[in-house]
């Protein structure tokens, strides 16, 4: 692209061919390199470049032979930074039934095996062996989630902070661009160490709390107290989330014997002009690194490369979501001006051919979305602004991103615009008119059904139980239908017959056999198609992983089923597919037996 940069260098040729005798940072990534700003891996290398660093990628190195990509630049006059990438390791490896998946859509040609399992710790300590005085910062989604005790699904254990494992020096939670740039700076020093407490949004180990008490600190229990005690690890997960929901937050330190996990709290929520400058589409290529042309494509980048991320964070608060624990719940958007750059960047590229696949984020209709009164917010500890009920704080205004959507319509070679992310639906459904018209609430779903689905639009109710729903932290299942109804209401009106294609889970902790058999009749009877499914996955830091580790709500300690076996995970997923043959009889004999 015009007025992009070259690739960070991910050989040592390149960065002959540059003239370095040196370079500052090497970044370690389990993802290949693609340079485009939907890979974190890429997006960090090229702000510590716009410091004035030289920067140097490892994607992908093999860890099983001789660690020769390891040591292919030498040591770094700073630190290395490693990351597992987009994608936790283990969540990228297998499917929510442990079962190793075959491809990986980081790689080159979707190819499986050239990440290790908890790649993030694996990298970390081969380089702290092969370089035990120069600094590592791990981040990135798997070091962020497991930032502190943790229960893992696929050891089935509760682990210690990824810290502790990694071996590495810092770590980085959340999104990266601004604490890594104030780390970068710490690092010139020898005695960076004595300054870690000065750098917002990282976590470290000290063996002294004692500087940290004048600052009110939230303290958890032992690690190896949680180890004796289910109990201890679900009091603090509610100390955690609650903290981690907060606009303004503590530090929180968590002890392991003789030493002490210490997460400082986050940035700021970032503001328009801050989002604008991690936008970064300017100063990259927008596709993978040259090497790997006679590999095949990346699937992860062709399913991306014609989408544009216009804000970050989610206030929905799903309990099985982890965004919120890694992006934060507060809003932060992208000026209309960079978003439209962008729109203008993109359509010159040479695989554009007119259709946006996305203007989203993790939900596409939070843009510019944030408390009426923001003092209200600072201390407000609840981790949805929807759910049970919308805050009545809670500015939901639809006007910016549909006229957001106008424009980037009117940009010349755009010739259709898709919304891929899913849509919050419920912030659509209200009984106030004045609200609805203020907030410009039917004016977006009229726009996004006759302009913005190609045929099948895709929401999440994910379950039709109400008890699930509301450990899911999901709406009422008859805000679904009332969404359903205005959907295919204003089909009617356009004289179009798209379909709305649900979301569901199976096996998330509060669901049994019947309440799958009951969501299997209501689905039927609304003529709902059950195609977008999954068991659910216990991932780290999330509420609904803490029920399924601990058999209970540890905010209410009452006492929760959980589907933990294979076959009861089985038994509820084939009630999404009742009416395939094979599945007749074992339904059959399920709702025959006295299933809870």
């Amino acid at each position: 692209m015009e007025g992009a940069l070259p690739f960070l260098p991910i050989t040592k040729k390149e960065t002959d061919f540059l003239g370095w005798d040196y370079v500052d940072v090497i970044i370690v990534n389990g993802d290949a390199y693609v340079d485009h700003p939907s890979f974190a891996g890429a997006v960090i290398g090229r702000i510590l470049e716009r410091e004035g660093l030289r920067v140097a990628m490892i994607p992908q190195p093999n860890w099983q032979d001789d660690l020769r990509d390891f040591k292919k630049f030498g040591k770094p006059r700073l630190f290395f930074g490693v990351t597992s990438g987009n994608m936790d390791s283990m969540v990228n490896h297998y499917t929510a039934n442990k079962r190793l998946r075959s491809d990986d859509a980081y790689t080159p040609g979707g190819k499986h095996g050239f990440r290790p399992d908890y790649a993030t710790t694996i990298y970390s300590q081969i380089l702290r062996k092969l370089y035990p005085d120069t600094p590592i910062v791990i981040g990135g989604i798997e070091a962020s989630m497991r930032r502190l005790s943790h229960y893992d699904y696929w050891s089935d254990t509760l682990k210690p902070s990824i810290l502790l494992e990694s071996e590495a020096d810092v770590l980085i939670y959340g999104m990266g661009e601004r604490p890594i740039v104030k780390l970068a700076q710490l690092f010139k020093n020898s005695n960076w160490k004595e300054h870690l407490s000065e750098c917002q949004q990282i976590a470290y180990i000290d063996k002294n709390i004692e500087k940290y008490k004048s600052l009110n600190p939230i303290v958890l229990h032992d690690y190896h107290e949680e180890l004796k005690d289910k109990k201890r690890y679900g009091d603090d997960f509610v100390l955690i989330e609650k903290e981690s929901n907060k606009r303004t937050q503590r530090i929180i330190i968590q002890p392991y014997k003789d030493k002490f996990v210490i997460i400082n709290p986050p940035f700021p929520v970032a503001t328009e002009e801050e989002m604008d400058s991690f936008a970064l589409f300017d100063r990259m290529s927008n596709a993978p690194h040259p090497k790997y042309k006679k590999r095949g494509d990346i699937p992860a980048f062709e399913m991306i490369k014609n989408s544009i991320t216009i804000h970050r964070g989610c206030f929905g608060g799903c309990s099985f979501c982890a965004i919120a624990a890694h992006q934060g719940k507060h809003i932060s958007s992208r000026s209309e001006k960079s978003i439209l750059d962008e729109v203008a960047n993109l359509v010159k590229r040479d695989y554009f051919k007119g259709h946006i696949s996305d203007l989203g984020g993790p939900s596409a209709n939070m843009y510019k979305m944030h408390g009426l009164d923001i003092k209200k917010c600072e201390k407000c500890s609840k981790a949805s602004c929807l759910v049970p009920k919308k805050c009545p704080n809670l500015q939901f205004n639809h006007k910016p991103i549909t006229e957001l959507y106008q424009k980037v319509d009117d940009i010349q070679n755009v010739k259709h615009i898709t919304i891929g992310s899913g849509i919050r639906y419920d912030m659509l459904l209200t009984d106030n008119n004045n609200e609805r018209n203020a907030f410009g609430l039917d004016d977006y779903l009229r726009q996004v059904v006759r302009h913005h689905v190609s045929g099948r639009l895709k929401v999440a109710p994910e379950h039709t139980d109400s008890e699930v729903l509301e450990l899911m932290r999901k709406p009422s299942f008859h805000h679904f239908i009332k969404f359903l109804e205005n959907f295919n209401s204003e089909n009617k009106k356009c004289g179009k017959n798209q379909q709305l294609i649900p979301y569901f889970i199976a096996s998330h902790p509060g669901c049994t056999i019947n309440k799958m058999n009951e969501l299997c009749k209501i689905t039927r009877k609304f003529n709902l198609k059950t195609e977008q499914i999954q068991d659910f996955t216990p991932t780290p830091m999330t509420y609904a992983t803490a029920m399924y580790f601990l058999g209970y709500d540890p905010y209410t300690n009452k006492k929760i089923h959980v589907a933990k076996s294979k076959q009861e995970r089985a038994d509820q997923h084939i009630f999404f597919f009742a009416e395939k043959k094979e599945n007749k009889q074992r339904i059959k004999q399920l709702r025959k037996n006295k299933n809870p």
